[in-house]
């Protein structure tokens, strides 16, 4: 017989699925955090939508911290390192640190994330490297780079996560502050002396932060 003409009709009845990898895993995780929170992302979850097995998916990550750690490192992708110039290490270290908080702020989950986790992965590293060598180009010491880098890096994502946080539970500055304004001023007479001054700023204060952390690691060397 002639099969010359003959029409193959695949049994398949779904598309092929991708091959499954770390990087399609850790993509989906990451979407899955944006969407649901870190509750969203759990391997069960994650498996079913890949759709196969959690079980798979250890092939590939050791366990929950460390998909953790390379989600952080993949939300950090968008984090802009300035050229580097002669004598300008504190313009671009303050240029990356700004671009870091933003790509915190306007990634769901992932500061709450980072303040747990330590990320693997060539972003993080690269933020590190970048942060390191521009200390050290302002005159820090090794262990003062080494331990002012952790915290300028803790700084700024706890700053995002206030920030992310509150909005997404609707509160306001404005808000907290009236509720301050209603406090005894014979109990807490600093709180009310100073109320204006502690609800003040935004930008501006964050950036007296940066200079308060910076000074520190220039000023107190190890």
């Amino acid at each position: 017989m002639d099969n010359t003409n003959r029409i193959i009709i695949s049994r398949r009845t779904r598309p092929a699925k991708d091959a499954l990898s770390r990087e399609i895993i850790v993509k989906t995780a990451f979407e899955l955090l944006a969407a649901e929170g870190l509750s969203g992302m759990s391997m069960r979850k994650i498996a079913k939508h890949l759709d196969t097995g959690a079980s798979s998916l250890y092939v590939y990550v050791k366990n929950i911290q460390e998909l953790y750690s390379y989600v952080v490192d993949y939300g950090l992708r968008d984090v802009i390192l300035p050229e580097g110039r002669p004598n300008s290490w504190k313009s671009e270290l303050v240029s990356l640190l700004n671009s870091y908080l933003n790509v915190l702020y306007t990634s769901p989950g992932v500061a709450e994330l980072a303040l747990t986790t330590i990320p693997i992965g060539p972003y993080s590293l690269a933020i590190n490297e970048y942060i390191l060598a521009r200390l050290q180009a302002g005159g820090a010491q090794a262990k003062s780079a080494a331990w002012g880098a952790d915290m300028l890096l803790l700084y700024v994502t706890s700053v995002a996560f206030e920030q992310s946080s509150r909005e997404q539970k609707g509160m306001t500055l404005q808000s907290i502050r009236d509720s301050y304004q209603s406090l005894d001023a014979v109990e807490y007479p600093m709180l009310v002396r100073l109320n204006e001054e502690m609800f003040s700023g935004d930008e501006e204060r964050f950036q007296w932060g940066l200079e308060v952390i910076l000074q520190g690691i220039l000023h107190n060397p190890k």
